[in-house]
C-alpha cells in the first residue's frame, strides 16, 4: 500500500509525514476534504501539531488526496483498529507477548498462537507492524493472562524471529 502513496508525495516531506500520520492513526479524509477517526473529526492543527508540520501541509496534503482517485480511494476507507491494550495490560491481568521478526516471514502469527494455545491461554488482541511503515516492526500479542517465560525459547525457534519479549 505505501508503495502506492509515497511516491504522490515524496518530492514534499512535510506532506509525507502527513500522509504516513494519517496511515498510521487509520485516520480518514473525507469527501469533502475533513478528516476523521472513526467518526470523529479531526482538525488540521491537531494533525499537524502530531505529524509535526505546519497546519498548511495538513491542508495540502488532504487536497492531493481528494484530488487524486487512487489515494481518494484509500484515504477515504481507513479505519482506526481500535484500542490498543499493551499500556494497560498488566493493570487488567493480562499477558503481552512481543515479537520482532524478520519482515515477509511467513507463519509467524501461526505458530505465535498456536504456542499460546497450547498452553490453554486466550488470546485477547493481536496487533502487526507494517513493516513498511514501521523501521523495526512487531507483533504484539495480548493474552488473557500472562504467558510463563519458559516459552521464550520456543518463540525464538520460530524461523524468522529475531526477539522475543513476554511479560
Amino acid at each position: 500500500m505505501w508503495d502506492r502513496i509515497k511516491h504522490k508525495f515524496e518530492k514534499f516531506p512535510a506532506r509525507m509525514a502527513v500522509a504516513g500520520k494519517i496511515v498510521e492513526l487509520g485516520l480518514r479524509v473525507g469527501e469533502k476534504g475533513k478528516i476523521y477517526c472513526g467518526d470523529v473529526e479531526i482538525s488540521d492543527v491537531a494533525l499537524a501539531r502530531a505529524a509535526d508540520v505546519d497546519r498548511r501541509a495538513v491542508r495540502a496534503t488532504v487536497n492531493v488526496i481528494i484530488s487524486d482517485n487512487d489515494l481518494k480511494s484509500i484515504f477515504g476507507n481507513l479505519w482506526p483498529a481500535g484500542a490498543f491494550l499493551k499500556n494497560v495490560a498488566s493493570e487488567l491481568g493480562f499477558g503481552v507477548v512481543e515479537i520482532e521478526a524478520e519482515a515477509g516471514s511467513p507463519g509467524i502469527v501461526a505458530q505465535a498462537t498456536y504456542l499460546i494455545s497450547q498452553e490453554k491461554i486466550s488470546i485477547r488482541q493481536a496487533h502487526a507492524g507494517d513493516p513498511e511503515l514501521e523501521e523495526h516492526p512487531r507483533l504484539t500479542i495480548i493474552t488473557e493472562k500472562p504467558v510463563k517465560g519458559d516459552l521464550i525459547n520456543q518463540f525464538l525457534e520460530i524461523p524468522g524471529v529475531k526477539r522475543v519479549s513476554i511479560y
